[in-house]
């Protein structure tokens, strides 16, 4: 069985560095806002190239945090309507919604499954304050025009880069580009943790001061809370872990994209087809591999099968799920029509390209 993503075995890869960590805490007797999470935030801001990063429980909470944040400050208000695309997870809408904001959901461009820029200006609104911009699949999802767009209007961008560690816009990294940016650590992430974790970066000093205060129960000094906050912490275990596989990062993001090079080379179906790649090869780190196809049940299962497994992201998009039932009744063609079709393929730092033919062999008989 090929599987869709072998994290034992990419943890494998660094098992002695990420032992000594562990055991370093371990013996430290420190677990929690020590030097590791220091160390981590110094180096991921760097990385980042931004001057502050901030270590959170969850990439959701990371994007809620900013949220929260910007609404203690004044930047912005309940009710202010955010921008947000469409076709992601639902944890981009739901820390949107968790803080009294509404969500303008933006449709899909049918190429590649990421923000229409083109449908930003019709939607923006007396109430428009903000864009939350999700770099889905590990692409890039910003451009020129979104920059202009929110330049013009004078709207905060915020980016969900839980899926896009180490991609560019032009020279600058993802998650330096506008406001701030929220980040996941989830262990099957470009950059895993060992469980959850989470972070912000930013260069805006007084939301980087204030989320950190939230964060911590709201506290300025310990027992003295200025703000209604809460508790979302990366842990000193993770951070530990997470400096190991920062260094190896760029590597594991090139290992990806030489896999992604070989499926658009030579995957050859008419049944299936593949989301245009962007311009430039560094505006993608193909967190996943996604492919469309209208009879995607039975390509999941023929694969399947076939000894390979595979993931949808997402089978049910956020405006058609059971807690946004107010939505039901917006219509978002393209980003349905990736719901319905979508299926990613395994990719991954230490998939092979014996595994890679395999797949596309098997994929290019389909249906046989």
């Amino acid at each position: 069985m090929i599987k869709f993503l072998d994290i034992q075995k990419i943890n494998h890869t660094y098992q002695s560095e990420i032992q000594e960590a562990l055991n370093r805490v371990a013996d430290s007797g420190w677990y929690i806002q020590g030097k590791e999470v220091a160390s981590f935030e110094q180096a991921f801001a760097t990385y980042i190239g931004t001057r502050h990063c901030i270590g959170c429980g969850t990439g959701l909470e990371a994007l809620s945090l900013i949220i929260n944040a910007a609404i203690e400050i004044g930047t912005l208000s309940k009710g202010d309507e955010i921008l947000v695309s469409a076709n992601t997870f639902i944890a981009t809408i739901l820390a949107i919604t968790e803080n009294g904001l509404h969500p303008v959901l933006i449709d899909a461009k049918p190429e590649n499954g990421q923000l229409n820029e083109n449908l930003l200006e019709q939607a923006i609104t007396k109430k428009t304050r903000a864009l939350v911009l999700v770099h889905l699949y590990g692409q890039c999802a910003y451009s020129e025009q979104i920059h202009n767009i929110c330049e013009r209007h004078n709207l905060l961008l915020i980016e969900d880069n839980a899926q896009a560690h180490g991609c560019y816009f032009k020279e600058q990294r993802t998650g330096s580009l506008g406001y701030a940016a929220a980040h996941s650590f989830y262990p099957g992430k470009n950059l895993g943790a060992l469980g959850d974790g989470g972070a912000i970066t930013t260069n805006d000093n007084i939301l980087a001061q204030t989320i950190r205060q939230i964060a911590n129960y709201g506290q300025s000094k310990k027992y003295f809370c200025d703000f209604q906050g809460r508790n979302s912490r990366l842990d000193e275990i993770q951070a530990a872990v997470l400096s190991v596989k920062l260094k190896y990062l760029d590597k594991d993001n090139n290992a990806r994209r030489h896999i992604a090079n070989y499926y658009r080379q030579n995957i050859n179906n008419p049944h299936i087809r593949i989301p245009l790649p962007p311009d430039h090869q560094h505006e993608h780190v193909y967190h996943l591999f996604p492919v469309l196809c209208k009879d995607r049940t039975t390509l999941q299962k023929y694969l399947q099968q076939n000894e390979i497994e595979t993931g949808i992201h997402y089978p049910i998009p956020p405006h058609k799920q059971a807690c946004y039932a107010h939505f039901k009744h917006i219509s978002l063609p393209v980003t349905e029509s990736f719901h319905k079709e979508e299926l990613s393929l395994p990719i991954s730092p230490v998939l092979s390209i014996e595994e890679a033919r395999k797949i596309v062999e098997i994929l290019n008989r389909f249906p046989n």
